[in-house]
């Protein structure tokens, strides 16, 4: 990965977000969710060289802070939240990250929902309607609780349009902290 587009963040978790919503952007959208453990970057350099080599981390990197290192890949046909609590991260893995794409309704629409659908048909009533937007979002978490989160919309497909925030999905955040919980 490169940070050669990403506006350089204030604190590493933010800088780590973008750079995997820069790499996961350049492989274009309709992507299965991809999830990343988050490593020291220093101490993933002096632990494992080799490693670090092969990730194109040299000492005088600017790579400081976190590295992303992509997990194996999230198996479909088993729901998100299930997959996650089967996770378990060695010490090594400062945090995590995942992304995933959704359809997304602006709240002007909320009140058109119709009542008692259940999932895959409300998720059929979203997918066709006018006003979705699709969206990626890159949300990650680090052990002692911090988090961040980055919203990209298909149709403002550039890296200056990217929403960064701690809170941006919660729900999300609170499933990838519990892969860290004893």
């Amino acid at each position: 990965m490169t940070m050669s587009n990403t506006p350089m963040a204030a604190n590493p978790l933010t800088r780590a977000v973008l750079e995997i919503d820069e790499y996961v952007s350049g492989l274009g959208w309709d992507q299965p969710a991809r999830l990343f453990a988050l490593v020291d970057t220093a101490r993933l350099r002096a632990e494992q060289p080799s490693l670090a080599d092969r990730l194109g981390l040299d000492d005088a990197s600017e790579h400081s802070g976190l590295t992303p290192i992509e997990q194996e890949e999230i198996p479909t046909g088993k729901p998100l939240d299930e997959f996650l609590a089967t996770i378990a991260w060695p010490d090594a893995v400062a945090g995590c990250a995942l992304t995933v794409e959704r359809l997304m309704l602006p709240p002007s629409a909320e009140a058109q929902v119709p009542q008692n659908l259940d999932e895959a048909a409300l998720t059929k009533w979203v997918a066709e309607h006018a006003e979705r937007q699709e969206v990626r979002m890159t949300v990650a978490v680090l052990r002692d609780g911090t988090r961040d989160s980055a919203l990209r919309l298909r149709e403002k497909d550039s890296p200056t349009e990217v929403l960064t925030g701690s809170g941006l999905v919660p729900g999300l955040a609170e499933a990838l902290s519990a892969t860290f919980e004893e």
